[in-house]
């Protein structure tokens, strides 16, 4: 069960032993108990789906439900898996985060004794910013698998064959680049329009001019260019060739994260909990940009905190990014709604003396700003200790103490290539590689929270305070943890059967575990399905072209074998009850918090 090897891992990092209950009965769903000194035991429940809906889930057929197959397959040329248990160590990093923020709550004074998070939720929290945009009132983003040319999209190709990617925050370097390549004016900035959309859409429709320029070039030159005009490059590696980076066996031991904690002389006293959320009564300041760092920031809020967040004099420029309702951005909404803004010039005397201010009654202080720039602004670790000696500091960066990466902007994209998960996500897609949904953002901003809620977990029972670091190349390390920890060559695991077939109307994602469960399928379709997985294939491609999608999921769900129509208009998850309890809607569909707690 992948929830299950995520969450061990996890909690061995962190330093935890814990005892796991999957016992047969429980389906996809299981159970652990956490017990610190000083506190009651806590439960916590890791479901399939919302509400514990006893039908059969499994990463694939979540990654159906969810969207995120439609979302992965705008770009990819068709509604498909990421290849990775995606969902699975998402769900397995809110459930610790759940239990530690449970502890933190009864710590505190509250009654918190269990805990609840679903892979249905944790899928939800993954898609949320592309749900948003696909079900405003107005101007609703309808982007379906397909629907931009596969080869039309970055990772890029040269002409000796490296697959690689670039990036650049400024369209400055880019029209450089570009002009140094021939490529002028209109068309350039076509392309740097198009390259823009990867974070918002999860598209990049680049002129076919423009990839066919690279495509005609050795891989050394593009590399001069770059270097040349200020834009970063990177090629995609294996996972193979990240198991030949010196510092992989630290990375995997210590896990996604980096603590740096001291004694703050007195244990810290906690702020007493009021209300029905464990970190009620907690403050934390927020100063991020783009989507780790805000939805760190949202998860904490929607654990009870209060989040001020921090924005440049006029506010920030995504808030202006359409679709918008009321005039602000659903995406941006998504992950700030629940915030308090502070409009500061971080830059100012007056600014840093706000935010010193702001510090010195806080718990937390999280920020993603660029390397060496909290040291610049003397807003780092040191600078705020010495106003708050109980502040939980904490970083979420792109590389992390990898130094080996400086200079090279530590974005979702370029760490994918660089990780191994772009490889990974190719091979499973038949794709050049990676994908344009923000894979290690959310993920990065997850683990992220988790940190902080960890620490200020220490900072209570230890009376320990300081710094903790996490990044999207841990982000990274995490998801792909099982295989990096493999030895090289070692079969993958499997499943008997994992597929998405047409059917009547819609795609059906299908997903045996074992032989067991192959004969359940069997039986379900009334014939006896061939040993051989190509004429197996052809066969089951004839029988489900005989009903409807939503029929054959109901069918299948009587014989126990995880099954899902495969959703590709995003705003069609609203009708799935399975999924319904984790959504609110109001002008668009919020993604709830993803716990719940007694």
């Amino acid at each position: 069960m992948p929830v299950l090897s995520s969450l061990l891992y996890q909690a061995d990092t962190l330093g935890i032993a814990l005892t796991a209950d999957n016992r047969p009965g429980r389906g996809e769903g299981l159970a652990f108990r956490f017990e610190a000194p000083r506190l009651s035991p806590i439960d916590c429940e890791i479901q399939g789906w919302a509400n514990g809906l006893a039908e059969g889930a499994s990463e694939h057929t979540l990654q159906a439900a969810s969207g995120l197959m439609s979302v992965h397959g705008r770009a990819s040329g068709k509604a498909q898996g990421l290849g990775l248990d995606y969902v699975s160590t998402l769900a397995a990093s809110l459930a610790l985060q759940g239990t530690f923020a449970a502890a933190l709550g009864q710590l505190r004074g509250g009654s918190f004794s269990r805990a609840r998070v679903s892979l249905a939720s944790a899928a939800m929290l993954g898609v949320g910013q592309y749900l948003a945009g696909a079900t405003v009132p107005d101007g609703a983003e309808q982007l379906l698998p397909g629907c931009s040319a596969r080869d039309e999209r970055p990772p890029f190709v040269s002409a000796d064959g490296v697959v690689f990617e670039l990036e650049t925050l400024d369209a400055e370097p880019w029209r450089r680049f570009w002009s140094a390549l021939g490529i002028q004016g209109e068309l350039a900035g076509k392309g740097w329009n198009a390259f823009l959309m990867r974070y918002a859409k999860a598209l990049a429709p680049v002129p076919a001019l423009l990839m066919q320029t690279l495509a005609g070039q050795p891989y050394a030159r593009i590399a001069e260019l770059c270097e040349q005009t200020g834009v970063s490059i990177c090629p995609l590696r294996s996972l193979a060739e990240r198991r030949g980076d010196a510092e992989l066996p630290r990375q995997l031991e210590q896990g996604p994260w980096s603590f740096a904690l001291e004694s703050i002389g007195l244990q810290a006293a906690p702020r007493p909990v009021y209300g029905d959320l464990p970190l009620h009564g907690l403050r934390v300041i927020e100063s991020c940009r783009r989507i780790q760092g805000p939805l760190a920031g949202h998860l904490l809020s929607l654990l009870g905190a209060e989040v001020v967040r921090l924005e440049l004099p006029g506010g920030d420029p995504l808030r202006g990014m359409p679709p918008l309702v009321d005039g602000c951005s659903v995406r941006f909404d998504a992950l700030n709604r629940y915030k308090q803004v502070r409009e500061v010039n971080i830059k100012s005397a007056q600014g840093r003396a706000e935010i010193h201010e702001l510090v010195r009654h806080a718990d937390v202080f999280l920020h993603n700003w660029a390397p060496g720039k909290a040291a610049e602004l003397a807003l780092d670790h040191a600078d705020l200790a010495r106003i708050n000696p109980a502040l939980v500091y904490a970083y979420a960066g792109g590389w992390g103490d990898d130094r080996c990466q400086q200079g090279v902007p530590g974005t979702d994209f370029m760490v994918q290539a660089h990780s191994g998960v772009a490889r990974q996500i190719g091979e499973a897609s038949g794709s050049a590689g990676g994908s344009l949904f923000t894979v290690l953002d959310v993920l990065g901003g997850v683990v992220a929270a988790q940190g902080i809620t960890a620490a200020l977990l220490n900072r209570s029972l230890q009376g320990q305070a300081g710094r903790v670091d996490s990044s999207l190349l841990g982000a990274a390390t995490l998801l792909c943890a099982a295989e990096l920890q493999a030895l090289p060559g070692a079969a993958p695991r499997a499943s008997a059967l994992k597929a998405v077939y047409p059917t009547a109307s819609g795609l059906l994602a299908i997903d045996c575990h074992d032989q067991t469960q192959l004969e359940y399928l069997s039986r379900a379709l009334d014939c006896q399905l061939a040993a051989e997985p190509e004429k197996r294939d052809r066969q089951l491609r004839r029988v489900f072209g005989q009903r409807e999608a939503q029929e054959w999921q109901e069918i299948l769900k009587g014989f126990g074998v995880p099954a899902s129509v495969v959703v590709e208009d995003l705003s069609a998850v609203l009708e799935d009850r399975r999924i319904q309890p984790c959504l609110s809607v109001n002008a668009y569909a919020l993604v709830n918090a993803p716990w719940s707690f007694i």
